[in-house]
């Protein structure tokens, strides 16, 4: 019996949006969204005293450089899927639950633990370097900006079963 081969959550948003779309209208903007309100509230948490400067310099590189982190890690969660096709047996069952749902082995969960973690640890270093040239902020301010958009923004929903 040949077991049936499907493409999941892993790069559910890149299937996803070949087929459709329209959804880079939603997906797009909630992204912006998300990586502005992050940026903010932690400016505002910092009680820094130019956020709207920090903002025009900041945003729209935090918001690209969270889409290829984002890729990183969903190139990584890929890679286990890549595994896991070829084996007809202890691998298979469990990489394959990385597609489906990452709490239902051990070793799917720690694979996906460590796919969010490495987009996070991207995160974090592309908006150090984004920062790089910031003059508005100290060593601190970024170092606390780039770890809050890393836990935050990281792509925690590797992690939603999909049935």
């Amino acid at each position: 019996m040949k077991k049936e081969v499907r493409l999941y959550n892993v790069i559910f948003p890149i299937w996803l949006i070949w087929l459709f779309p329209q959804l880079l209208l939603f997906v797009i903007p909630g992204n912006l969204l998300i990586d502005c309100a992050v940026l903010l509230l932690t400016l505002l948490a910092l009680k820094h005293q130019r956020k709207r400067e920090v903002m025009k310099v900041l945003w729209w590189k935090f918001w690209l450089l969270g889409f290829t982190a984002d890729l990183i890690g969903t190139m990584w969660m890929f890679l286990g899927w890549l595994l896991a096709v070829p084996f007809e047996s202890f691998w298979y069952e469990t990489l394959s639950y990385i597609m489906y749902n990452p709490f239902g082995h051990p070793a799917a969960f720690l694979w996906t633990l460590a796919g969010v973690t490495l987009a996070g640890y991207c995160i974090y270093r592309f908006d150090k370097w984004a920062m790089k040239q910031c003059v508005l902020l100290n060593g601190g301010e970024k170092h606390k900006i780039a770890l809050a958009m890393a836990v935050i923004t990281a792509p925690w929903l590797f992690f939603v079963p999909i049935y």
